[in-house]
Protein backbone atom coordinates (compact mmCIF):
# COMPACT_ATOMS: atom_id res chain seq x y z
CA UNK A 1 0.00 0.00 0.00
CA UNK A 2 1.30 3.44 -0.95
CA UNK A 3 1.31 6.01 1.83
CA UNK A 4 1.34 9.76 1.18
CA UNK A 5 2.82 11.78 4.01
CA UNK A 6 4.47 15.05 4.87
CA UNK A 7 8.25 15.00 4.58
CA UNK A 8 10.47 15.14 7.64
CA UNK A 9 14.06 16.21 8.02
CA UNK A 10 15.15 12.57 8.21
CA UNK A 11 13.80 12.09 4.63
CA UNK A 12 16.21 14.58 3.02
CA UNK A 13 18.97 12.06 2.26
CA UNK A 14 16.62 9.68 0.42
CA UNK A 15 14.96 12.63 -1.35
CA UNK A 16 18.34 13.81 -2.63
CA UNK A 17 19.23 10.28 -3.79
CA UNK A 18 15.94 9.92 -5.67
CA UNK A 19 16.20 13.26 -7.46
CA UNK A 20 19.94 13.09 -8.24
CA UNK A 21 19.66 11.64 -11.80
CA UNK A 22 17.02 14.22 -12.78
CA UNK A 23 19.13 17.05 -11.34
CA UNK A 24 22.19 15.82 -13.25
CA UNK A 25 20.20 15.75 -16.51
CA UNK A 26 18.80 19.24 -15.84
CA UNK A 27 15.16 18.15 -15.64
CA UNK A 28 14.83 19.27 -12.00
CA UNK A 29 16.68 22.11 -10.29
CA UNK A 30 19.19 21.17 -7.63
CA UNK A 31 18.16 22.07 -4.12
CA UNK A 32 20.66 22.00 -1.28
CA UNK A 33 19.97 20.10 1.93
CA UNK A 34 19.61 23.48 3.64
CA UNK A 35 17.05 24.68 1.08
CA UNK A 36 15.03 21.48 1.45
CA UNK A 37 15.26 21.76 5.24
CA UNK A 38 13.99 25.34 5.14
CA UNK A 39 11.03 24.24 3.01
CA UNK A 40 10.47 20.75 4.43
CA UNK A 41 6.83 21.53 5.26
CA UNK A 42 6.20 22.07 1.53
CA UNK A 43 6.95 18.47 0.53
CA UNK A 44 4.61 15.49 0.19
CA UNK A 45 6.18 12.06 -0.10
CA UNK A 46 4.89 8.77 -1.47
CA UNK A 47 6.28 5.65 0.23
CA UNK A 48 5.67 1.95 0.05
CA UNK A 49 7.03 -0.32 2.77
CA UNK A 50 9.25 2.55 3.91
CA UNK A 51 10.79 3.05 0.45
CA UNK A 52 10.55 6.52 -1.08
CA UNK A 53 8.71 6.32 -4.42
CA UNK A 54 8.37 10.02 -5.13
CA UNK A 55 7.73 13.51 -3.86
CA UNK A 56 6.67 16.99 -4.82
CA UNK A 57 6.54 20.41 -3.23
CA UNK A 58 4.22 23.39 -3.05
CA UNK A 59 5.85 26.80 -3.04
CA UNK A 60 4.04 30.13 -2.70
CA UNK A 61 5.12 33.22 -4.66
CA UNK A 62 2.29 35.59 -3.67
CA UNK A 63 -0.78 35.42 -1.47
CA UNK A 64 -2.74 34.09 -4.45
CA UNK A 65 -0.13 32.23 -6.53
CA UNK A 66 1.68 28.99 -5.80
CA UNK A 67 3.82 26.52 -7.69
CA UNK A 68 4.08 22.75 -7.89
CA UNK A 69 7.80 22.08 -8.02
CA UNK A 70 10.37 19.30 -7.68
CA UNK A 71 7.91 16.58 -8.67
CA UNK A 72 9.81 13.31 -9.06
CA UNK A 73 8.71 9.69 -9.16
CA UNK A 74 11.06 6.70 -9.06
CA UNK A 75 11.30 5.52 -12.70
CA UNK A 76 9.96 2.02 -11.99
CA UNK A 77 7.00 3.50 -10.06
CA UNK A 78 5.87 5.85 -12.87
CA UNK A 79 2.52 5.39 -14.58
CA UNK A 80 0.78 4.15 -11.44
CA UNK A 81 -0.95 7.36 -10.38
CA UNK A 82 1.57 8.29 -7.71
CA UNK A 83 2.49 11.62 -9.29
CA UNK A 84 -1.15 12.50 -9.87
CA UNK A 85 -1.96 11.78 -6.24
CA UNK A 86 0.93 13.92 -5.03
CA UNK A 87 -0.17 16.83 -7.24
CA UNK A 88 -3.79 16.47 -6.09
CA UNK A 89 -2.66 16.61 -2.46
CA UNK A 90 -0.51 19.68 -3.19
CA UNK A 91 -3.46 21.37 -4.91
CA UNK A 92 -5.68 20.59 -1.93
CA UNK A 93 -3.06 22.10 0.39
CA UNK A 94 -2.87 25.20 -1.81
CA UNK A 95 -6.63 25.57 -1.69
CA UNK A 96 -6.63 25.25 2.11
CA UNK A 97 -4.01 28.01 2.32
CA UNK A 98 -6.18 30.25 0.15
CA UNK A 99 -4.19 30.26 -3.09
CA UNK A 100 -6.18 31.05 -6.22
CA UNK A 101 -3.82 29.76 -8.92
CA UNK A 102 -1.06 27.17 -9.08
CA UNK A 103 1.52 26.99 -11.85
CA UNK A 104 4.31 24.65 -12.81
CA UNK A 105 7.25 24.68 -15.18
CA UNK A 106 7.64 21.25 -16.73
CA UNK A 107 8.64 19.05 -19.63
CA UNK A 108 5.57 16.86 -18.92
CA UNK A 109 2.76 18.92 -20.47
CA UNK A 110 0.26 16.07 -20.95
CA UNK A 111 0.69 14.90 -17.35
CA UNK A 112 -0.28 18.31 -15.95
CA UNK A 113 -2.98 18.88 -18.57
CA UNK A 114 -4.61 15.64 -17.40
CA UNK A 115 -4.88 17.30 -13.98
CA UNK A 116 -6.57 20.44 -15.32
CA UNK A 117 -3.56 22.68 -15.93
CA UNK A 118 -3.48 24.84 -19.09
CA UNK A 119 -0.47 26.26 -20.88
CA UNK A 120 0.43 29.93 -20.46
CA UNK A 121 3.31 32.04 -21.78
CA UNK A 122 6.30 31.90 -19.42
CA UNK A 123 6.30 35.70 -19.54
CA UNK A 124 3.08 35.61 -17.50
CA UNK A 125 4.99 34.17 -14.52
CA UNK A 126 6.29 36.47 -11.79
CA UNK A 127 9.69 37.92 -12.74
CA UNK A 128 11.13 36.99 -9.35
CA UNK A 129 10.44 33.31 -10.18
CA UNK A 130 12.67 33.53 -13.21
CA UNK A 131 15.51 35.24 -11.37
CA UNK A 132 15.31 33.34 -8.10
CA UNK A 133 15.03 29.79 -9.48
CA UNK A 134 15.52 29.69 -13.22
CA UNK A 135 18.91 31.38 -13.11
CA UNK A 136 20.17 28.26 -11.26
CA UNK A 137 19.25 26.05 -14.21
CA UNK A 138 22.01 24.74 -16.45
CA UNK A 139 19.84 25.59 -19.48
CA UNK A 140 19.19 29.22 -18.48
CA UNK A 141 18.38 31.40 -20.41
CA UNK A 142 17.53 28.93 -23.19
CA UNK A 143 14.52 27.27 -21.57
CA UNK A 144 12.23 24.79 -23.25
CA UNK A 145 10.11 24.01 -20.23
CA UNK A 146 6.40 24.68 -20.56
CA UNK A 147 4.50 26.90 -18.11
CA UNK A 148 1.07 25.64 -17.10
CA UNK A 149 -1.41 27.01 -14.60
CA UNK A 150 -4.60 25.96 -12.86
CA UNK A 151 -7.21 28.08 -11.12
CA UNK A 152 -8.32 26.38 -7.91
Amino acid sequence: MIIFENASLRDIKSMQELVKPEVESGVILARSDDEISTNIRSYILAKKDGKLLGFGALHFHTSALGEVRSLIILPEARGKGIGKNIVKKLLQNAKEYGAKKIFTLTYKRSFFESLGFVEIPKEDLPAHKIWADCIKCKFFPICDEIALIQTI
